[in-house]
This record gives structure tokens, C-alpha cells and sequence, in this order.
């Protein structure tokens, strides 16, 4: 209780929630992040729907450690979208950071931790990015992205 927009104190059960918290932008940014979060797993099937099927999951690469930076892939059912899921955990913005995809055409942004709106300084990839036709982890397309730092980003395939 309260994690959801970010507290001050920790939960007790005596007492209500630090509703004053939602005063200050940041407190909000993470209130709405979580609700777009939420929101987009309902509406993103290959976040959820194959949960339990490991061909719902394709690492896209797990190697770059030394960068801070994790990627993976996320399907649904045949119809649904393929998601990529990209994490940058330094405190370093990588920029030209190219991620394989499946699939050619557009990928919007569909999640940017560091959007201005959740309190974030509002880098990114201006809504998506276009594939190129270079290979790069196994995967016949690529995605050349701006990572901003301590950030995570959702980008769904559009067809």
C-alpha cells in the first residue's frame, strides 16, 4: 500500500496511506507510471499470454552485463504483436544501441520509464524507431535506440 505512488513512509495498517505525497510531480509520475504499466499489460497479449510457454520468451541479449543493459522479447499468440523489452540499469545513456527484432517495420515506444511525464528527463526514441535490414542477436532486423540511463522501455512491433 502507498508503493504505487511512492510513500514516504512504509505501509501501517493504522493509519491511511500518505495521500499528501500525490502533491509533489514525482509522486504522481509513479502513480501513472504504474497505471500505464498495468494498462499495458492488459493490452500488450505478448506480455501475459504465453506466460507459462517458454516460446514466449526469446532472450535478445543477456551478454551486455558489463553495460548494465538487458533485452528480451516477448510473444503472444500468432496474432498478437511480438513486444520488446529492453532495460538499461547504468547510470550511462547508450545511444546507437542496436537490439535485433524479428520483425522489419516500425516499433513504437509503448513504455519510457524516463518520460517527462513520470518524472523523468524525457529522453528516448521519439515514440519508435524503424528497422534496418541488420542482422544483430540472431534476429534479421534491427532497431538502433537510444537507452537513457536507469530506464526501461517497452517497444511493440506495428505492423
Amino acid at each position: 500500500m502507498g508503493s504505487e505512488f511512492g510513500q514516504w513512509g512504509e505501509w501501517n495498517h493504522e493509519a491511511t496511506p500518505d495521500w499528501a505525497a500525490l502533491d509533489y510531480h514525482l509522486h504522481r509520475g509513479i502513480r501513472d507510471l504504474v497505471r500505464d504499466l498495468n494498462g499495458l499489460y492488459r493490452a500488450a497479449p505478448a506480455l501475459h499470454a504465453r506466460d507459462s510457454d517458454p516460446g514466449g520468451f526469446h532472450w535478445v541479449d543477456g551478454g551486455a552485463a558489463e553495460a548494465g543493459v538487458f533485452s528480451w522479447l516477448r510473444f503472444g499468440h500468432a496474432d498478437a504483436a511480438p513486444v520488446l523489452c529492453l532495460f538499461n540499469f547504468s547510470r550511462t545513456e547508450h545511444r546507437g544501441w542496436r537490439s535485433g527484432v524479428p520483425l522489419a517495420g516500425r516499433w513504437v515506444e509503448r513504455l519510457n520509464t524516463d518520460a517527462a511525464a513520470y518524472g523523468g528527463s524525457g529522453r528516448g526514441n521519439f515514440g519508435g524507431a524503424e528497422t534496418e535490414p541488420v542482422p544483430a542477436h540472431d534476429q534479421p532486423q534491427s532497431l538502433t535506440l537510444t537507452l537513457p540511463p536507469l530506464t526501461g522501455l517497452i517497444l511493440e512491433h506495428s505492423p
